[in-house]
């Protein structure tokens, strides 16, 4: 499967994508029970270079799923449990003074790896909160001054609790924006969870074997980005972002980066299909997790019961799709 290629890619890189990318989602689903879409969309982040945000109660598998990524990919993988005592140089790293060398020298943080697990991101402060900023979106730490590349690939998986329990900080806009996916675990249906209680005590996510290594995901992310998006496409997602900036109810809607990151999460959406071009259709899945946590609501139709996902159903309803010929379907 090589990607080093220009041009369109051919039937065998495609299938091969998919054929990997389906092994990851297999592997995973035996860790994490009667949840594919979760785990398909969470692979879609990965093969699109973004991050995944994982919001939910506690207890529902958040860190498992992170942690199955982590054991399927085989790479560095580094765990951070987020604390309100935790300093930002305790996630990037710091500068020492060593005495044998008479020089400064540069310890990294556990944020060098391919994958990073951040547990309860939300429960640190927001000083904390941004020591992610600047890696998640141009993969450097800057330390007192000097940029530090981190490996790649680069994959930041973030768990956290609902806003509403106590202890925890909202994360700024700023740092929600770096997220290319929000996602949510919810309860397990009645079967999937008596199967969960069969197997709680032989089952983790350190027994899976690697499906994919570093290079074979880099490739796949290269390949992600030769996925063919027709004009009208690119036109359809942007109109998809203006009808959430100009809805009444939106005090901040989604911004530039939020459409980049809804086509490249539909190109690799796309090859985990078996396709190299992007249908409406993949734009229209991906909408949900890539936009909703980008909108912002205005203080009166929060109190009103609105929420970000009415906002996007009702773009996805007054924005008409493209048909193949060049037109729009109302």
């Amino acid at each position: 499967m090589d990607a080093s290629a220009e041009g369109p890619l051919t039937s065998q890189q495609v299938q091969g994508f998919s054929s990997i990318a389906t092994q990851l989602a297999a592997s995973i689903g035996t860790v994490i029970l009667g949840k594919p879409e979760l785990i398909r969309l969470a692979l879609t982040a990965l093969f699109a270079q973004g991050h995944v945000l994982l919001e939910d109660v506690p207890g529902v598998g958040k860190t498992t799923l992170a942690r199955a990524i982590a054991a399927s990919v085989h790479g560095q993988w580094r765990r951070i449990q987020f604390t309100p005592d935790l300093l930002p140089a305790d996630v990037s790293g710091v500068t020492i003074f060593n005495q044998a060398t008479r020089g400064f020298e540069f310890h990294p943080g556990p944020v060098f790896a391919n994958i990073v697990i951040a547990d309860e991101i939300n429960r640190a402060s927001p000083k904390t909160q941004s020591a992610l900023l600047e890696v998640m979106e141009e993969r450097t730490v800057t330390v007192d001054g000097v940029p530090h590349p981190v490996p790649r690939p680069f994959l930041v998986v973030a768990t956290q609790n609902p806003v509403e329990m106590d202890g925890t900080y909202r994360l700024p806009e700023a740092q929600l924006d770096r997220f290319l996916v929000k996602l949510s675990v919810g309860y397990p249906d009645e079967a999937v969870e008596i199967e969960v209680l069969r197997g709680a005590n032989v089952r983790s996510p350190e027994s899976l074997p690697p499906i994919a290594d570093t290079n074979i995901v880099a490739e796949m992310i290269r390949m992600a980005q030769r996925v063919h998006i027709a004009d009208p496409l690119y036109a359809y997602a942007v109109r998809l972002a203006a009808a959430t900036r100009t809805d009444p109810r939106v005090r901040i809607g989604v911004s530039p980066r939020g459409v980049i990151a809804l086509t490249r999460a539909a190109c690799a959406y796309a090859l985990m299909e078996g396709r190299a071009w992007i249908l409406p259709e993949d734009l229209k899945a991906l909408i949900g997790p890539v936009f909703a946590h980008r909108v912002l609501l205005n203080p009166d139709a929060a109190l009103r019961g609105a929420t970000a996902d009415d906002v996007i159903a009702d773009a996805l309803r007054s924005v008409p799709v493209p048909l193949p010929g060049g037109g729009a379907q109302a």
